[in-house]
């Protein structure tokens, strides 16, 4: 299928050419958002912007680094570069990296990853129990992104758990301001607070930026639209662009509520719908449209191509996980082969995708992908680069590199525990935060003992030593065999095998995590000796020191983390694939229990039910050429095994030919046989 049209049409020009006020462009699945957002751009430059005077907010780095490419081929590299195109969070880092010191933080200030924050609320609870943990984390997070502060929190808990989670949000609070660090909820709201109450701050950035666009608005939470209010005052010159069709991150405090406001906050708002999609076949947008019928509207549109009707969207019922595995991977083949025989040219691994609902339904596909030879990757699923014990080894190799990375610090000083608490760092923080110095700087000060005793003192200074003697030593080891000796050594010392021991839940998970340490020490010593370059390549080269690898590991993860485009089928959950298409999509598990979701005997509310139509709406136009909608006969729930129902929406897809009987397994065997008569014996390579 086509990206977008050369030229855009006219709902689209009509999008672009509105500068004067508040603007919202409903941008249906496939309809060219992101064309007109930066043709946008370019024609806001056309009437005499400055490139910094207009900012470009988005969800993802990737979202982020997708727009800026885009504007620099339209607008050139030299106005690109100026261009405030950006995350929301890291747009808060800016504005905090400015003005944070009227909130009383230091220019320098932490920002602490989920992982960091977890460790920082065990502490405060003075909680063992992760499970329990992460609650709290969870619930502290909405409370954030609804902007309630500790005292807001505590006027808002409703039982007895929350009040409990409101009073460790309280010390959560006093403990990263003491340690003059942040956590991602707080790179939104404390800009927000210092819009809001800081007349000469809010002044320069309402100054500062002229234009602000917003993509995936209907994403965005209470939080992120009061900050928006700020950025643009109450002129309201904006654009926001977004899908109320899409909103799909209730779970996480994304609100629709958002595009219910705009048009009561700015009346003079203009509401323009791009409903030409450049993406789908005319039967799986019938599909699409007959599904997201049923969710009240809070503005009309509806989706259309000009691609035809293409295949029609098939429905198959599978005994099982096992069969539903094997028929995705057989009709996988089946549509490789058939493009061959027919001589369609060769269609790519690349080309398809089985979408879910949860993680744990990519096991049985992985296992008959597997078995079938046929390379996919997950997605969706946690990366094994943002596993804790991976993140807690890369905070000591950071800190080796830049002494003045406090996050890093934070991480390491407390992983494993060596009798450094909460009122240690946070006296540390206060002390390196008035001297404007790191927190590791502030460590050897010969005045710190003013603030600290005797064994708080020893024991940071321990700490000190060792990743101090780690780094001299990081230093001269050099090539695979030294490295790993060196790394090995240095987790003996430190205790951090037993560190897993005591921190996880069971020995089987500890093991797991051990591992998974060793598999990164391997991975270390290889770059050090040359043998793998940071892109992956394999060859020969110079010897590094672990100082060096050290160095690049930033560069090394997000390489590793991002990889380059591969020919691989994708196993997605449906959360993860917003945003991406491929030409054909299989959707599994389509059950009542599992899309929509429910858990136990819970009582399934409108909003919720609305929500998971639209997580089915999204997945119905991921597709762009074939759409196969796969249901369970029994499924598993738990150790159990159920009678599987078809989910509601599929009867609500409204399809012609509802249940297609043909197993691709057949189909297959017919198109290997077809292709055996045809093709002569030959013993080519």
């Amino acid at each position: 299928m086509a990206d977008a049209p050369v030229s855009l049409n006219p709902a689209q020009l009509q999008a672009v050419h509105h500068l004067k006020g508040p603007c919202l462009v409903l941008a249906g699945a496939g309809s060219g958002k992101t064309r007109v957002i930066v043709h946008k751009i370019a024609r806001l430059l056309q009437a005499g912007l400055e490139p910094k005077q207009i900012a470009a907010i988005t969800f993802t780095n990737k979202a982020a680094q997708e727009m800026r490419e885009r504007a620099k081929a339209l607008v050139g590299p030299r106005a690109a570069k100026d261009l405030a195109i950006s995350t929301f969070h890291s747009l808060g880092v800016r504005l905090l990296r400015s003005d944070g010191s009227r909130a009383n933080l230091k220019e320098q200030f932490s920002i602490l990853d989920s992982d960091d924050v977890l460790g920082v609320i065990r502490e405060a609870g003075g909680c063992t129990d992760n499970a329990l943990a992460r609650r709290w984390q969870w619930t502290i997070s909405l409370w954030k992104n609804q902007g309630l502060d500790a005292d807001g929190a505590e006027r808002a808990a409703a039982t007895d758990d929350e009040r409990v989670a409101a009073r460790v949000m309280r010390r959560v609070e006093e403990r990263l301001q003491a340690y003059q660090a942040v956590d991602f909820d707080d790179l939104i709201g404390l800009p927000l607070k210092l819009l809001q109450r800081d007349d000469e701050v809010r002044a320069k950035w309402q100054a500062m930026f002229r234009h602000v666009l917003v993509d995936e608005y209907q994403d965005t939470n209470a939080v992120q639209y009061e900050l928006l209010k700020g950025l643009v005052g109450e002129g309201g010159i904006f654009t926001a662009v977004g899908d109320d069709d899409q909103s799909i991150y209730g779970w996480r405090g994304a609100t629709i509520d958002n595009l219910k406001r705009l048009p009561q906050d700015y009346p003079q708002l203009q509401v323009i719908a791009l409903e030409q999609n450049y993406r789908s076949t005319g039967s799986i947008l019938r599909a699409a449209n007959a599904v997201i019928a049923k969710n009240p509207k809070i503005f009309e549109k509806k989706l259309w191509s000009e691609f035809g009707d293409g295949e029609p969207v098939r429905v198959i019922e599978c005994d099982g996980e096992e069969h539903e595995a094997e028929r995705a991977v057989a009709r996988i083949q089946a549509i490789r082969s058939g493009a061959t025989t027919a001589g369609g040219g060769a269609i790519r691994m690349s080309d398809f995708a089985i979408l879910y609902r949860a993680n744990h339904q990519s096991r049985a596909f992985e296992q008959k992908l597997r078995a079938a030879q046929l390379p996919y990757k997950v997605s969706g699923g946690q990366s094994y680069f943002d596993r804790a014990e991976i993140k807690d080894v890369c905070a000591w190799l950071r800190l080796l590199v830049n002494p003045n990375d406090d996050p890093a610090f934070l991480r390491a000083v407390t992983t494993p525990k060596r009798g450094i608490g909460h009122q240690t760092l946070g006296t540390l923080g206060e002390f390196s935060g008035k001297r404007k110095t790191s927190l590791f700087e502030a460590l050897f000060s010969p005045t710190l003992a003013s603030v600290l005793k005797g064994k708080q003192i020893d024991a940071l200074h321990e700490f000190g030593r060792a990743v101090n003697d780690l780094e001299h030593r990081a230093r001269r080891s050099t090539g695979a065999e030294d490295a790993k000796a060196l790394l090995l050594g240095w987790l003996k010392d430190i205790g951090y095998e037993q560190h897993l021991h005591d921190d996880s839940d069971g020995e089987k998970l500890a093991a797991s995590r051990w591992s998974n340490v060793l598999d990164f020490v391997d991975w270390i010593a290889r770059r050090c000796g040359g043998e793998i370059t940071p892109d992956g390549g394999t060859f020969e080269s110079e010897r590094k020191s672990v100082l060096e690898v050290a160095q690049t590991i930033s560069v090394i993860l997000s390489l590793a983390e991002r990889g380059e485009e591969q020919d691989v089928v994708t196993l997605s959950t449906l959360h993860a694939a917003k945003g991406l298409e491929w030409p054909h999509v299989i959707l599994a598990g389509i059950n009542e229990g599992l899309l929509p979701f429910r858990s136990g005997d819970e009582d399934m509310t409108a909003e919720r039910l609305e929500e998971e139509r639209r997580l089915m709406y999204v997945g119905i136009t991921r597709a762009r050429t074939t759409l196969v909608v796969s249901t369970l006969k029994r499924r598993k729930k738990g150790r159990d095994t159920v009678i599987g129902v078809p989910s509601r929406f599929i009867a609500e897809m409204k399809l012609d030919e509802v249940l297609v009987k043909e197993d691709p397994r057949e189909r297959l065997k017919k198109l290997r046989a077809e292709l055996a008569a045809k093709t002569p014996a030959s013993t080519g390579g």
